[in-house]
This record gives C-alpha cells, sequence and structure tokens, in this order.
C-alpha cells in the first residue's frame, strides 16, 4: 500500500463521552465538507502562490489536520480515495518506463543496500523503543516500518497492538516526511535564478485520450481491488499503464485539475485521521515517536548525501529518491520539480516493494521475540 492511509478510522460518534467536542463539532456535515473545501483551496492557492512544491497535496493536508483535530468527524468514503490512488499510479506511470529498470540494473547494490539499510534502521528503532515500553505492547515495532502502512496497521492489530496508535505513527511520519522533502525541494535546493513553470489549472484537454486514460486505469484498478493486491488499487494501474503507454498502446491525459482533485483526496485522507482521541492516546509518546521519525528521515538524508558524492546524483534526486516512505507523496513532489524522476521512482518502488515483501515478516520476529 503506498504510505498514506490504507484505511481511515471511522468518524469519532458524537455519543462517546470520551471525545471531546471540538469548535466543528456541531456543525451539519454538508457545512463542514465545504468548509473543509474553501480552507483547502484557500491553503493550496497560497501555496501554490509562495512557489511550495506539492502545494496542491499539502494545502489540503493541512486543512485536514485542522478540521480532524477540532471535532470536524469526517471520514472521506473510500471509492474517491481509491480512485485518487488511481490517478496517483498513472502519474507514476508516466515515469515508469524502460529507464528505472536500466537505471536499478546500472546501480542494483545501491539501490539495494540504500533500501535494505532503511528497513534494518526502521526495524531498530521499533525494537528499541518497544524493549522500553515507550508504547505499549509491540505496538512501535508496527509503527516504525518505513512504509507498507497498511500491511502494518493490519498485523498489528492482529498480534494485539494498538492499531489506532500504529495508524498514528505511521501517518505522522507521511505527514514529515511529505512536508520536509516539499520545504527541502522548494528553499534548500531551488535553483538561483530558475522560474517555476506556469501553473495552468484548466489547460486544453484531449478529451479522447483522457477518457481512454480513466477508463482503462479504471478497469485496472478494479482489477487490483478485486484480486486483493495490496496497493492493488495503484499498483496494477501503475505497472500496466506504464507497460502500454511505453508501447505507445494507451495515451497517458492527466490535466491540471484532475491531479488537483486526487492531490486533495490524498491529503484528505491522511489529514482527516489525526483525532483530537488519537493525539490525546499518543500525547505522551509523541516526543520519541517524533524522534524516531526524524532519525529516519536524516539517514535518509545521508544516504543522499552518500549517492550525491560517489556517484554524482543531482542533491534533489537523491534527497527525494532516498526519502522514507510516502511513494505517492514523493511522486507528487518529484513531478513538480526538476528532478532526476526515473532514478528517484526507481529506488522509491524498490524500497516500497521490498517492504511489502520483507517488512511484515521481519516486524513479526521481531514482535514474536519481544512477547517471548
Amino acid at each position: 500500500m503506498p504510505d498514506h492511509l490504507p484505511s481511515q478510522p471511522p468518524a469519532e460518534k458524537a455519543t462517546d463521552p470520551a471525545v471531546p467536542d471540538g469548535l466543528l463539532t456541531s456543525l451539519p456535515t454538508p457545512v463542514k465538507w465545504g468548509l473543509l473545501v474553501l480552507l483547502s483551496v484557500i491553503l493550496g492557492g497560497a501555496l501554490e502562490y509562495a512557489g511550495l512544491p506539492a502545494a496542491l497535496l499539502l494545502g489540503p493536508m493541512i486543512a485536514a489536520i485542522v478540521f480532524g483535530t477540532n471535532g470536524a468527524r469526517l471520514s472521506l468514503p473510500r471509492l474517491p480515495y481509491l480512485a485518487a490512488q488511481a490517478i496517483v499510479g498513472c502519474l507514476i506511470a508516466q515515469a515508469l518506463n524502460a529507464d528505472i529498470l536500466k537505471r536499478f540494473l546500472q546501480d542494483w547494490p545501491i539501490f539495494l543496500g540504500s533500501v535494505l539499510s532503511v528497513i534494518l534502521l526502521s526495524s531498530l528503532i521499533g525494537y528499541l523503543m518497544a524493549r522500553r515500553q515507550v508504547l505499549p505492547g509491540t505496538t512501535a515495532v508496527w509503527g516504525t516500518s518505513a512504509g507498507a502502512a497498511s500491511a502494518m496497521v493490519l498485523m498489528a492489530e492482529a498480534y494485539g497492538a494498538d492499531a489506532r496508535l500504529v495508524a498514528f505513527m505511521q501517518y505522522l511520519r507521511v505527514v514529515c516526511v511529505a512536508s520536509t522533502a516539499a520545504v527541502m525541494a522548494a528553499f534548500i535546493f531551488q535553483v538561483p535564478g530558475g522560474h517555476a513553470p506556469a501553473f495552468v489549472l484548466f489547460p486544453p484537454v484531449d478529451w479522447k485520450a483522457l477518457g481512454i486514460t480513466l477508463v482503462v486505469t479504471g478497469c485496472f484498478s478494479a482489477l487490483g481491488y478485486r484480486l486483493k493486491i495490496p496497493a492493488g488499487t495503484m499498483m496494477v494501474p501503475m505497472v500496466a499503464m506504464a507497460l502500454l503507454h511505453s508501447l505507445d498502446i494507451i495515451p497517458i491525459e492527466l490535466p491540471q485539475w484532475l491531479l488537483a482533485l486526487a492531490y486533495a483526496m490524498v491529503g484528505w485522507r491522511i489529514g482527516l485521521a489525526f483525532t483530537r482521541r488519537l493525539l490525546r492516546h499518543a500525547a505522551r509518546a509523541f516526543p520519541q515517536v517524533l524522534a524516531s521519525v526524524l532519525v529516519l528521515i536524516g539517514f535518509g538524508g545521508c544516504l543522499a548525501a552518500l549517492l550525491t558524492v560517489f556517484l554524482g546524483v543531482d542533491p534533489l534526486t537523491a534527497y527525494l529518491a532516498t526519502s522514507p516512505g510516502g511513494l505517492d507523496s514523493v511522486a507528487i513532489i518529484a513531478a513538480s520539480t526538476k528532478v532526476d524522476m526515473p532514478f528517484v521512482m526507481a529506488l522509491q518502488t524498490v524500497r516500497f516493494l521490498l517492504i511489502l515483501a520483507l517488512g511484515p515478516s521481519i516486524t513479526r520476529f521481531i514482535a514474536n521475540r519481544i512477547t517471548a
């Protein structure tokens, strides 16, 4: 699953006495959605005007966090979120081509070494936090995995860990990684004198190509969902559309307004999970959890420095490639900046696939040792 919310916690019940009322609790649901859309447009527009990469993702995400922690009790329906996953997968497919495989084959020891070192570090952090009982039981082990968020949450629940706290750790990592990467791209690695391309929300559209893109992407997304493949609603369209597009069989037409809608769905899904109740449960462990996230981000930065020094990789390309999680978020940021997209997506895709393959087994092994 991409490193954002796989299954958003249900809205808090108004009758639950443990849930404090917020500023938005008493408002009708349509009004709350309208205000969320308005705030998302304002924040997204402001960030876009300021030239911040991934502004159309970060704006809705920040707005949703504000609403989620102030009693909005909103939950994004599953269908729009799955559609957004499919569209982001299609966006990634535009960069997934033979260049990625060639890049991986050329530098596969570096790719595998980078990814496995991140997996090892995240597992070690989880083990240490669990041993010190920073969070109850084996919650920390599942929560510190640098990816495969859905698998971690589901397995944590099966092992008796607090799935909500695991979700909190995973979501905090996604927010921190996405925000840090966007800020770094905007203010640290910005090329002096460079000018961002003009932002056109409603460009001319090839409607036939758009229709083909949506129909084919929707079919492959439904197939991935039907087959219950991890992250199938994103991975199956991503792989299939990349293959069909590279062979010039299927065009990929993704106008900016469609991408903006998809980014908003992803941002809302992440942000709306941050309810007061969830934050209150995690407040005591927040410094340690944040420290673990910052360690992973810092470690990714060190890996990026090594790639820059020894392989001559562009610094921003290296930083986004080694960013610990958020395949879709990193894809959005990379698509809005001048980076080596095949390199970024190759390393991120390898990380994602290896965590799906190895992460649950590694985490289960550590959890068994702790519980034993």
